[in-house]
């Protein structure tokens, strides 16, 4: 299952995130929009939002950490 999770160097709850999926053994594609215009105008195209995180799991965007969602998103 593909995961995004468009973030900033300077986020604390895209670290939170991506803990997240490491201790669910997730693999994700980390894409930082501060460096990448492009990713960053894709981000704001899918979720509406300028803020992080924004994570793309399999279609599903869900913008912040949202536990529940994510865990509901990763199961299917």
């Amino acid at each position: 299952m593909p995961v995004k999770i468009y973030t900033t160097s300077h986020c604390p709850y895209c670290v939170m995130a991506k803990d997240f999926f490491r201790s669910k053994g997730v693999q994700f594609n980390e894409i930082n929009v501060e460096d990448n215009q492009r990713a960053a105008e894709e981000m704001i195209e899918k979720s509406g939002q300028m803020g992080v995180p924004v994570i793309d799991i399999n279609g599903k965007i869900i913008v912040g950490f949202n536990k529940s969602e994510i865990e509901k998103a990763l199961k299917g």
